[in-house]
């Protein structure tokens, strides 16, 4: 291979324009904070700010026209948008370079894009949290089992098992505020390393910008990604959460189950199968967590053993956020829609109940109030359910000398112990009587408006 196709190669492959042109907004919005701020501090004329910032609008412009061409040889979006600038100002555009580097101004760029991203994050996240609660709210009488180990174990609100899912999302939001303070921090003015020889106003770009402090050490500056690395972090939790909630609502939605059902608009059919109804959005939403979890892992692989402070391996920092990005939100945003079109089988999930073996706790708590230790109760309920179903018996079909062999205890008030009676006893915060369901729900909504 020719030394010169060998340098083509190499220009191809540390090129990064063919992703981090999408960061030309930021880009173009911390230049111009830059330039006012070295006017204001006599570094550069103002006429000189003045024409870079009017030649930096009209690059914006063209861009998003779709009139600006990207260059692989100027490698990234930094150098395409100031070769674009000398194009159309001449050599002020030099001017524009003066005390900052690329180190600082790409952490700048990337800052500013998380930190947009992060609101983004929690509107969406929101919309989905407001989507559960209007299913929650529209079904709140609704009885259903609820599981351990995918197993009938004591009956709850349909209502108190869609807000646990509010109240993962919202832990997420609060993990993507959490996750903004540390990033809303100006890195410009780092310079490549070491802080730059000319009398800045970086509290001057900061408000320009809207960051509410600046860096306070130039190496970790310019070399910091824990942004990303945390944004990162936070989305894998909710592609967690949205895969927790995809595998239920796959399961519920199966002829087995059939507790609900998912509009047409989000399931799709068999190429073969004519009957099928398959919640493909669901099962892709799973699968879509394992890329956020590998974007995670890249970006924690490459930054592990990096000495301070900029290293080209940080340039591997924005298409696995990039993908992350947009992997996370229209997750949100499809789940946001689908959980709008769910419609709730409520005879499928009363037949589910109809054995009623799912009340063996709540027998064994009649026990407790009439004197019995709880483990003893415990252990009669045990032999008391082995028998019913030997006997292929509910507890509501078994007499009352047939409960009295297995306890004394027992009286025509056991008939009294239903599943709406389990649920009303359960009436402590965060239980799942309708009284507490009633308080969450109203607290749902409060913090959705917050």
């Amino acid at each position: 291979m020719r030394l010169k196709d060998t340098n083509k190669l190499a220009q191809g492959y540390v090129a990064s324009i063919p992703f981090d042109r999408r960061l030309y907004r930021q880009d173009i919005e911390g230049s111009i904070a830059h330039a006012r701020m070295l006017a204001k501090q006599g570094i550069i004329a103002k006429s000189e700010a003045e024409t870079i910032i009017k030649g930096l609008n009209s690059i914006r412009k063209k861009i998003e026209r779709g009139k600006f061409q990207f260059k692989t040889e100027l490698e990234d979006i930094h150098m395409n948008i100031e070769a674009g600038l000398f194009e159309k100002i001449g050599d002020v555009a030099g001017k524009l370079h003066t005390a900052r580097s690329r180190n600082d101004q790409i952490a700048l760029d990337l800052r500013l894009f998380v930190k947009e991203e992060i609101l983004k994050t929690i509107d969406k996240i929101k919309a989905l949290q407001t989507s559960l609660v209007e299913l929650a709210e529209a079904n709140k009488a609704v009885i259903m089992p609820g599981y351990t180990h995918l197993q009938q174990a004591q009956p709850v609100l349909l209502a108190h098992h869609l807000l646990a899912y509010f109240e993962m999302f919202q832990r997420d939001k609060e993990r993507f505020h959490d996750c903004l303070k540390r990033t809303d921090v100006l890195p410009l003015g780092s310079g490549a390393l070491a802080g730059v020889p000319y009398p800045l106003d970086r509290e001057f770009v900061a408000r320009e910008l809207g960051f509410s402090k600046v860096s306070t050490n130039s190496l970790d500056a310019v070399s910091d990604r824990d942004f990303v690395i945390e944004y990162e972090a936070a989305a894998a939790i909710v592609m967690m959460h949205l895969s927790r909630l995809a595998e239920e609502l796959i399961l519920w939605s199966s002829s087995e189950f059939g507790f609900i059902e998912i509009g047409e608009a989000f399931t799709t059919g068999s190429s073969i199968m004519p009957q099928k109804k398959n919640p493909d959005v669901a099962e892709l939403a799973r699968g879509k967590t394992g890329r956020v979890y590998g974007n995670l892992m890249g970006i924690l692989t490459t930054m592990k053993s990096l000495p301070l402070a900029y290293n080209r391996d940080m340039q591997e920092d924005k298409e696995g956020l990039f993908d992350t990005v947009d992997t996370l939100h229209s997750s949100l945003e499809v789940f946001a829609g689908m959980v709008k079109t769910i419609r709730v089988n409520t005879e499928r999930i009363s037949q589910a109940m109809k054995t009623d073996y799912i009340l063996a706790t709540d027998l064994a708590d009649y026990l407790v109030k009439k004197g019995m230790p709880f483990r003893e109760a415990h252990g009669v309920v045990a032999k008391l359910s082995k028998y019913a179903m030997s006997k292929g018996k509910s507890f509501r079909e078994l007499g009352r000398k047939e409960y009295r062999k297995f306890s004394p205890l027992f009286s025509n008030d056991v008939y009294k112990i239903t599943a709406e009676s389990s649920v009303a006893a359960r009436n402590v915060v965060g239980g799942t009587s309708p009284q507490q369901v009633g308080k969450a729900l109203r607290r749902a909504k409060r913090l959705i408006k917050k």
